[in-house]
């Protein structure tokens, strides 16, 4: 959030001078300078991240990902630089984030992304999957959403309501991956945001990849879920299979509970990956055309 306060008092000083220099110069000319000063920003900033391919290690060994074919990966460091200085979010762990091969990190360009955390919860006894009623899950998920929507107006973020599945969970019993996704309606924002939930299941824990983005595109992403499934692993020692009983601990919450997020709910989920969103969707001109509307005036006036 510092840099992009500090964005958008160079983008308002650069609107600024070029309103101070009406005089000399049409309006047309300032608002093409200012746009040009504007992208050669954004653009300085896409270019400083390094993406890395292949298959990277991830937790210290804990798992790896062979990034897919059209992906890019942004290490951890990095990825926590995007995280909390440009997308404002208070400072996570996090093990990195997956792109599109042609999305921007900010900008008009973004698409999507994917942040992968790990949760180390303990062992998911997965016996509850075959027997979950969708519909009852449905509706204990929306009630919670307004629960967490009040605390969230408390803490200076807008309302929010959950609309439903936008894609309904599917558990695979043999690679013991679990992914769903949610839609939700934000206050003040005419595009809802599209929240796609991605779960590895592992001896100690679960690798959790969140796709973020805003409904146009869960098509693109369903199209690619498969990929990015097949992209993770735990190596071994890590893996489900590797649990036992006699030294490992087991998580208070099945496949229900995973899905429910109760546990995220508490850990302010909501509050952290989605506050920054609005900023991502209308893209960083979009977001300081105001200060050019301002400055500017509207030419339809």
């Amino acid at each position: 959030m510092k840099n992009l306060i500090t964005l958008g008092f160079v983008f308002l000083g650069i609107f600024t001078l070029a309103a101070q220099n009406d005089e000399s110069q049409s309006d047309d000319v300032n608002e093409s300078l200012s746009l040009k000063e504007m992208t050669r920003l954004i653009d300085s900033i896409n270019t400083t991240f390094t993406y890395k391919r292949g298959v990277i290690q991830l937790g210290n060994g804990v798992a790896n990902i062979n990034v897919p074919d059209g992906y890019k990966y942004l290490d951890s460091e990095q990825s926590q630089v995007v995280l909390t200085d440009y997308w404002g979010n208070p400072p996570a762990e996090t093990l990195g984030l997956l792109f599109p091969e042609n999305s921007t990190i900010i900008g008009d360009d973004f698409i999507y992304a994917v942040e992968i955390t790990y949760a180390k919860d303990g062992y998911i006894d997965d016996s509850d999957a075959r027997d979950l009623d969708y519909d009852k899950l449905l509706e204990e998920i929306k009630e919670d959403t307004k629960l967490q929507s009040a605390e969230r107006v408390e803490m200076g973020f807008d309302a929010m309501e959950f609309l439903g599945w936008a894609s309904q969970p599917f558990y695979d019993d043999v690679t013991k991956k679990l992914h769903w996704a949610q839609e939700f309606k934000f206050e003040n924002t005419e595009v809802n945001t599209l929240n796609y939930n991605i779960r590895v299941l592992g001896r100690k824990g679960y690798l959790n990849l969140n796709v973020i983005g805003d409904m146009p595109v869960l098509s693109k992403v369903k199209s690619d879920v498969n990929a990015i499934l097949a992209s993770v692993e735990f190596n071994e020692g890590y893996r489900y299979s590797d649990f036992n009983p006699d030294i490992d601990e087991v998580a208070a919450y099945g496949i229900g509970g995973l899905i429910a997020g109760k546990v995220l709910a508490k850990a302010g989920f909501f509050a952290v990956l989605l506050k920054f969103w609005k900023f991502i969707a209308i893209g960083a001109v979009a977001l300081f055309a105001g200060f050019k509307k301002r400055i500017f005036g509207s030419k339809d006036a």
